[in-house]
């Protein structure tokens, strides 16, 4: 089973001003781990990011002329709040809320940093590959 990575996510949003939580997710929506955020409140988030993070990935696909489609960053703004979702390792996303007077770039950077260092760790296999492995010890 995964570790729990909530420290991670705490010093992420710690070290930038203006943060407010962080959700570490699988690439279909599932809460991991989280900081921030009540658990109902980071499976709804997880779940958004999800989806943003698969639309990007469509967009990518479809006319970034990449087959991967691979997301290096969506942003969402409103009036109240920014949530960055990127996709660090392979069937991971990572969402972070924060509010308007927050830097962007260092958020952006400090999400890369945290993707770049541990990309294994972040890692998540695809449930299918899960399911056949279990099937397997059978």
């Amino acid at each position: 089973m995964t570790d729990d990575l909530t420290w991670l996510l705490h010093r992420l949003v710690d070290r930038v001003p203006g943060s407010r939580s962080a959700v570490l997710l699988s690439a279909d929506g599932i809460a991991k781990n989280w900081y921030g955020l009540a658990d109902d409140e980071a499976e709804t988030l997880a779940a958004m990011a999800g989806s943003i993070c698969s639309l990007a990935k469509a967009v990518g696909t479809r006319f970034g002329g990449t087959p991967e489609g691979n997301v290096r960053q969506v942003l969402v703004e409103t009036d109240g709040s920014i949530l960055f979702v990127t996709a660090p390792s392979i069937g991971t996303v990572l969402a972070v809320l924060a509010g308007p007077g927050v830097d962007a770039a260092t958020l952006s950077y400090e999400m890369g940093r945290l993707g770049d260092q541990l990309p294994q760790q972040l890692a998540t296999p695809a449930r299918q590959d899960i399911a056949a492995a279990q099937l397997g010890n059978r």
